[in-house]
């Protein structure tokens, strides 16, 4: 597969990785019209190209994302492992047991995903949907069964109902010897708290050692240098969500998406 390297190009810009740009296949993936143009005008703010390579995507592998939310990544992900590969979205509950304005939230984002994956099913393959509620349903999958564990800007909601130690947990048991789980997150500034949507990056690290896995790279390709963090909504004052609708909004979309970590850590064989 054609590979550009970007390593000179990241290094001109101040970063820390080593990153190879995705394979041809990717690319195309990224460039297809099945995308929606409101995901792929964030690709400025989110790399996917990057941040995927960075990781050490194939499309032979079986990769879960936690969480899709409203399927950013997987319109990338399920067209690109439609034909080697398995994609498996391990989303909200849809049938809560308890009635409380998260659980709503959830519950009404996973059905509307699981309906949106149905009627992809040409383009997405054999991808397949399973419930992720910590700590009610931990289960990922067999044991052993996954090469890459990804989430994306997660952390945060895990740690405000204090289920991170179990996320990080099922993530290592689901992964196979060597395989990866990458995360990107909110990174806090010291001291910030979880409810401002940001996470502290060594925290993660610590918290990821203790549930066994090993730190391969940190990268910077989704770090933000202008976001201050210091918003009366959190992370939310920034795009997409703009909580503070139009007031300042033009002095929050020159800042941008926030300041990310981009996390790689792997699976040893013990």
């Amino acid at each position: 597969m054609k590979k550009v390297t970007l390593v000179a190009s990241l290094l001109l810009a101040g970063l820390c990785s080593s990153v190879t740009y995705a394979d041809e296949s990717l690319d195309k993936v990224l460039k297809s019209d099945f995308r929606q143009a409101k995901n792929a005008s964030r690709d400025v703010y989110r790399h996917p190209a990057e941040t995927l390579s960075f990781f050490g995507i194939t499309p032979t592998q079986t990769v879960i994302e936690l969480w899709p939310g409203n399927g950013w990544y997987s319109e990338i992900l399920g067209p690109y492992l439609a034909k080697e590969g398995q994609y498996i979205a391990a989303s909200f509950e849809t049938a809560p047991a308890t009635d409380t304005p998260g659980n709503r939230y959830r519950a009404n984002a996973g059905t509307k995903y699981a309906a949106w994956m149905t009627a992809n099913k040409d383009v997405m393959g054999n991808a397949k949907i399973v419930t992720f509620d910590p700590p009610q349903k931990m289960d990922l999958g067999a044991d052993g069964s996954a090469d890459l564990v990804l989430t994306f800007r997660n952390l945060h909601n895990w740690a405000s109902t204090d289920q991170l130690e179990n996320v990080f947990a099922a993530s290592y048991k689901v992964l196979k010897d060597g395989g990866i789980f990458g995360v990107v997150e909110h990174r806090a500034n010291e001291g910030m708290n979880f409810s401002t949507g940001y996470m502290d990056q060594a925290a993660m690290v610590a918290l990821a050692k203790k549930a066994g896995f090993t730190l391969v790279e940190s990268a910077e390709i989704n770090a933000n240098p202008k976001d201050t963090k210091d918003y009366a909504k959190g992370v939310w004052t920034l795009p997409p969500s703009f909580a503070l609708g139009d007031t300042d909004k033009e002095k929050y979309q020159a800042i941008g998406e926030s300041d990310r970590m981009t996390l790689k850590f792997v699976k040893k064989s013990s």
